[in-house]
């Protein structure tokens, strides 16, 4: 890299550090830091969502398999997030927004409580927590493979850099700074996505994207290939259109920061067309790696060793800064959340002072959290080495366990299961883990399809069958969901709906009505 590209990396996350304290201005409560009031436009939450829905890894582990294999990485991991996101657009987006304007829920978990009860949604988070920090701690390899192939900055300083870099924004800036982070991240990117792809066309022809089929290996324009099958792309749009409506918990927070219900809709209607189409556009030059830069022995440098060889002082810089920008992104989407469950969800349980603690401190708390969360993840990522730490863990570990953990969370919004209650909720969640413990230990050489689907066809069929044998409805459930199929009307709809009940936080007390007036 040279001084230009180090002169843009720079500057990069000199404007991330001052996004993070322009923010800060707008963060007095933890309403604020954890779901902006309601007050994220429609528009800047539908590319907040679709930029926090991927990171470095798109760079490095599925760059590697567009090196190897060609289109099917698109089809089995875009497609099916875009087709998932637009069917959730419906299903799931306005009801999420809804859980806050209604019932003042600042925790994509915090509703579970009334919806089940405390026990379920206490596995449910720390299961879900557990997982999110391995799933970080492998967002943070990614970023270091880019480092080192860039500017040959060893792994650990690699992690601790960009890991330093985003507790110094999210801790101060909350989700404001992680959504105008993602605006920043899509400028960048488009910028840093179409100079490559115009770096590719002044080497292989302005029509390479139909040409080079020709000179690539056979099947590498197939859309099911290698160990992809038609039944592992069903098996991922159903885990997808789970994990990326609300089970992947930082998205559901970009539901519930727009201002309405039908704003969320169109928030996720606008993600939904990004990820059929920038994706897309991204992979092209990643498809065309093999004829650039041959014979490679490890495909996560493909892309890498492209850029270096194609683009110009600056450029680089500025692709680096992409990369930067998308991991710490992600992660300061995932930290955000992770810290509303724990102070919301987890910690009041745990430590009853909690409980009353004042609005500032709570504040406080929050921001401690996110520290904690980021260094631990941080030093799980060092400790791997990172070798071949990143395909497995986003692919096998949360694509597969994701499932069972998102199935009552998710179904549970929806009125076609008012009488599924803890017993269907539980036994859900645990049989989808016990499977996929099963499939990935035990059973051997299993197919990625089974590895992915299977645990959640168990979750699935689990909470449905156990639903209908032992239906567990009551009044107060069917009043929280049948709530959650409208925006409030004016300021009397959504102030006249009861706040969902501080469990764990004494009885009889609420905090200060936080909500602002439907648009």
């Amino acid at each position: 890299m040279s001084a230009l590209d180090w002169t843009v990396v720079v500057g990069y996350f000199l404007v991330v550090v001052a996004i993070g304290w322009w923010s800060k201005k707008r963060i007095h409560t933890i309403a604020d830091f954890f779901v902006a009031r309601g007050q994220i436009p429609w528009w800047l939450s539908g590319i907040s969502h679709h930029m926090s829905g991927y990171s470095a890894v798109m760079f490095v582990a599925f760059a590697a398999v567009a090196y190897d294999s060609g289109l099917t990485v698109y089809v089995w991991w875009a497609l099916t997030i875009g087709l998932g996101v637009g069917v959730g657009a419906f299903l799931f987006a306005p009801r999420w927004n809804r859980l806050r304007a209604k019932h003042d829920v600042k925790s994509p978990l915090e509703y579970l409580a009334r919806r089940y009860n405390l026990p379920t949604q206490q596995v449910l988070a720390y299961s879900g927590a557990a997982l999110k920090v391995v799933d970080i701690a492998a967002k943070w390899v990614a970023i270091s493979v880019l480092l080192k192939g860039f500017a040959d900055i060893p792994l650990e300083w690699g992690i601790i850099l960009t890991g330093v870099a985003t507790m110094a924004y999210m801790t101060v800036g909350g989700l404001w700074a992680d959504v105008l982070t993602d605006m920043g991240q899509f400028v960048i990117q488009a910028v840093a996505g179409v100079a490559m792809l115009i770096a590719v066309m002044g080497e292989l022809g302005v029509g390479f994207a139909w040409t080079m089929w020709e000179d690539l290996p056979a099947d590498h324009n197939d859309p099911v290939n290698d160990n992809v099958t038609t039944v592992l792309v069903l098996a991922f749009l159903l885990v997808k259109t789970f994990e990326y409506n609300g089970g992947m918990w930082n998205l559901a927070q970009r539901y519930m920061a727009a201002p309405t219900g039908s704003d969320a809709r169109r928030s996720a209607l606008l993600s939904s067309g990004l990820w059929l189409v920038w994706p897309f556009i991204l992979f092209l030059p990643m498809f065309a790696a093999p004829l650039i830069v041959p014979n490679l022995d490890n495909g996560e440098e493909s892309y890498i060793q492209m850029a270096q060889e194609l683009l110009p002082a600056g450029l680089i810089g500025l692709l680096l800064a992409g990369f930067f920008s998308h991991t710490m992104a992600m992660v300061a989407s995932d930290s955000n959340v992770i810290t509303a469950v724990i102070t919301r969800d987890i910690a009041p349980v745990l430590v009853p002072k909690v409980r009353r603690l004042t609005e500032r401190a709570q504040l406080t708390f929050a921001r401690i959290t996110t520290v904690i969360f980021v260094s631990v993840s941080m030093l799980i990522a060092i400790t791997t080495g990172g070798e071949g730490f990143v395909l497995d863990v986003v692919v096998d570990l949360v694509a597969a366990t994701m499932g069972p953990i998102s199935i009552p969370l998710m179904l549970g919004l929806l009125p076609w299961f008012r009488r599924n209650g803890p017993t269907a909720a539980i036994a859900s969640w645990a049989g989808g883990l016990a499977v996929w413990y099963v499939v990935f230990y035990i059973v051997e050489d299993a197919s990625q399809a089974q590895v992915v689907g299977l645990p959640l066809l168990t979750s699935l069929v689990l909470y449905i069958v156990i639903g209908l044998v032992k239906p567990e409805g009551n009044d107060e459930r069917d009043t929280l969901i049948d709530s959650l199929s409208t925006d409030p009307v004016g300021t009397g709809s959504a102030a006249a709906s009861a706040p969902l009940p501080e469990q764990g936080r004494g009885e009889g007390r609420q905090e200060p009505d936080e909500r602002v007036p439907a648009r």
